[in-house]
């Protein structure tokens, strides 16, 4: 009952500094509240529209007018301006009132009337990744169709279906699987959401130790929890039950409200959803707690955790095919609760799976809060071992 009791007194005055730090709050709280909604707000815009675009067509030929005609009434492209040559096109992106070029050689007509492969060329950049392929697909889509129709225009006595079976002998049904629109908030989202979660109690419990840590000489462990407490399972579990009881709301907010909010999509179960974000939050905030003993002043969590983030996410696999990954970077993100936090939480909202197809990553993250319980108690353990 006195282990209990302890627990206890240690939960209610963690609790208590989480409330009374400014600082903290606003990562525990504000971070959370704020962050997913601003970014899925960012990218809830799955697709791009009317992108404006300049045209240079050196060859006035209808073959290039029809071209250019088909690629404009595509719902992705406005073209804005018609130049007499690239260097006055230039000029418009310099100044941002298009963001794409597509030129037409003088060649284009003639080489098509005499049966040559021909070309046009297209000018962007990667800048803007959604308006990169916009206009791309846009373009190789209307290629497509010129050339199908240049096919079948030279077999004018053929049969209808011998013509489609000439322009067309293999036909493809693209069914896009799990993001139908192709977009980039369902593709990244679910990645940030996960991230938001364990870099927000990276940096706020980080803050904490580092604020205690800033007060005492010698920037060692302020004494109140290891002179009172001799047990530092007691302190690690009264502390966990602080971050918990705060995270509770916010994994609902972040993971039910904000996709919600921006219908992302959502296939899998809450429940099963539920079952597999536990060991997440755990093993998040036991790894928060041993890394905290990096932290030596209050600020230091900014300068040693900020920048993992995009890192994290590239060694996650979310943007990067994780077999072009090297093998000791797979390593590395292993040691990571978000590494499978992002795999398992993509798979049960954007695909459906259930808990049972998840199972080595949940296992995975309780094994990694059995990891990180033991090494925050070891380091509490030594930290109690220093004379103060």
């Amino acid at each position: 009952m006195q282990s209990i009791r302890n627990i206890l007194q240690i939960f209610r005055e963690e609790f208590s500094t989480v409330i009374r730090d400014s600082g903290v709050w606003i990562f525990f709280v504000l971070l959370n509240l704020a962050y997913p909604v601003i970014y899925t707000y960012i990218y809830s815009n799955e697709s791009v529209h009317e992108v404006p675009v300049a045209v240079v067509d050196h060859d006035f030929s209808s073959a290039s007018r029809d071209f250019i005609r088909r690629w404009d009434a595509s719902a992705n492209v406005n073209v804005i301006a018609r130049c007499n040559d690239i260097e006055e096109a230039k000029r418009l992106w310099y100044k941002k009132d298009i963001l794409g070029i597509l030129e037409v050689p003088k060649s284009f007509g003639s080489d098509i009337n005499t049966g040559k492969q021909t070309n046009v060329s297209l000018f962007t950049d990667m800048g803007g990744l959604l308006n990169y392929k916009a206009l791309l697909m846009s373009a190789s889509s209307v290629a497509q169709l010129s050339g199908k129709e240049i096919q079948v225009k030279d077999l004018t006595y053929a049969l209808p279906t011998t013509q489609e079976l000439t322009a067309s002998p293999i036909r493809i049904e693209e069914v896009k699987l799990f993001n139908p629109e192709s977009g980039y908030a369902s593709f990244i989202i679910p990645a940030i959401l996960i991230l938001v979660i364990q870099q927000s109690l990276l940096l706020g419990i980080g803050t904490l130790a580092g604020t205690a840590r800033d007060r005492n000489k010698g920037h060692l462990l302020p004494t109140g929890y290891l002179t009172r407490f001799r047990n530092p399972f007691q302190i690690i579990t009264g502390k966990a039950m602080a971050y918990f009881t705060v995270y509770v709301v916010m994994i609902v907010w972040v993971y039910v409200v904000v996709p919600g909010i921006f219908n992302l999509t959502r296939i899998g179960l809450k429940l099963d959803l539920f079952i597999f974000l536990l060991p997440f939050l755990l093993s998040s905030i036991f790894m928060a707690i041993s890394f905290s003993f990096l932290s030596k002043e209050r600020e230091a969590p900014f300068f040693i955790f900020v920048f993992t983030s995009v890192p994290l996410m590239f060694l996650s696999g979310i943007s990067w095919p994780i077999e072009a990954i090297p093998h000791y970077w797979k390593t590395i993100s292993h040691i990571f609760p978000s590494t499978f936090g992002i795999e398992g939480y993509t798979k049960i909202a954007n695909m459906g799976s259930t808990l049972n197809e998840l199972l080595p990553e949940w296992y995975s993250l309780w094994l990694l809060t059995v990891v990180y319980f033991f090494i925050s108690a070891y380091l509490y353990y030594r930290a109690m071992r220093v004379k103060f």
